[in-house]
């Protein structure tokens, strides 16, 4: 008579449980619970990566990196080429993190263009930096606005290279008369210097 093996574990209960077994699980719980304060940038990155990484510990691939560009900001708006570079990112989960970046600038110009007037510097500078602060070369952008100061286009008006931008006046007046603005900001970045934003000028026209 065969022997009773039925209180015996199976092979696959002898494996060895992987330690991140139930953290995705966990880290949503307190992202419901706690609110997105609660996380780290690393751990809201992590979250972001289940929608293209959809098995394994992805910590280690978030905090490589947030050491690599060093932060959630930087490394959603961090060039393609040099997130293609990064071990463990497919094209799948490039392509995931720079719709992340699209949909926070998209946003952000929405929120804008629905305020009646620009309140501040401070909410200029704001806006600025979710369209620009991360991008890898100079930009020259003119934010054009009517007589209540509120946003009727955001243009691009030169793309330079990591420290230097021409600007043409000529065409700055010539597109504020196209859009019939009472009003222009203009405003580069610093690729050199993440988060960092210059207003080089506002004029009423």
């Amino acid at each position: 008579m065969p022997a009773d093996t039925s209180d015996k574990p199976k092979k696959s209960e002898l494996a060895e449980t992987p330690h991140y077994h139930g953290h995705r699980d966990r880290l949503r719980e307190r992202f419901r619970s706690a609110g997105p304060d609660a996380l780290s940038d690393y751990e809201l990155l992590e979250m972001l990566l289940f929608g293209s990484l959809s098995r394994g510990d992805v910590k280690p691939l978030a905090k490589s990196l947030i050491k690599e560009f060093g932060s959630f900001a930087e490394v959603i708006h961090a060039p393609e080429a040099r997130l293609q570079k990064v071990d463990g990112l497919g094209e799948k989960t490039v392509t995931h993190i720079k719709l992340i970046a699209a949909a926070a600038s998209r946003i952000a110009k929405g929120q804008l263009k629905q305020r009646t007037m620009l309140s501040s510097w401070n909410d200029v500078i704001d806006y600025c930096r979710t369209s620009m602060a991360f991008a890898d070369k100079e930009q020259f952008r003119i934010l054009f606005l009517d007589k209540r100061n509120q946003l009727i286009a955001d243009e691009v008006q030169q793309v330079g290279t990591v420290d230097h931008a021409p600007v043409y006046p000529r065409e700055v007046v010539k597109r504020a008369l196209e859009l019939s603005a009472t009003a222009v900001i203009l405003v580069h970045n610093h690729p050199t210097r993440p988060i960092s934003i210059t207003l080089d000028h506002a004029t009423t026209l």
